[in-house]
């Protein structure tokens, strides 16, 4: 079995990430026009965070993103950080005001679960290829 693994200076990784943000309310508040803008503002900010996106879908309440990131990488900033800017630029883009009232575009939470396992076969193909 072949892994993908990144490297740092002292360090050998593979960190993958499922974070979901709903909108407020639930409302259905996504079209595939607005879920495919917020795909774009997600993926250009990610890379300030040295975050790459594998996967971004919408649903009409909710995002699902599967991402890359690096064990220096401030998650809670990155997530908190991502849920302000989005909200702003797809309120600026769209106008909202009768789906949405309030301030907030995103709940108040967010669901982030990793998506690796660490695996004694990762170690001995990382060991291997050293050897290499």
């Amino acid at each position: 079995m072949e892994y993908d693994l990144d490297s740092g200076a002292h360090s050998v990784y593979a960190l993958h990430y499922h974070l979901i943000l709903v909108t407020k309310y639930r409302q259905n508040t996504f079209t595939p026009e607005r879920a495919d803008f917020m795909r774009r503002v997600v993926e250009g900010f990610a890379d300030n965070y040295g975050v790459e996106i594998k996967n971004f879908e919408g649903d009409r309440d909710h995002v699902h993103m599967l991402f890359k990131a690096k064990p220096t990488t401030d998650l809670v900033r990155f997530v908190n950080t991502l849920k302000g800017s989005s909200a702003r630029r797809i309120k600026n883009e769209f106008d909202l005001d009768r789906e949405l009232w309030g301030d907030s575009f995103w709940t108040d939470s967010y669901c982030l679960l990793s998506t690796g396992q660490v695996s004694l076969d990762a170690l001995k193909q990382y060991v291997e290829d050293q050897r290499r």
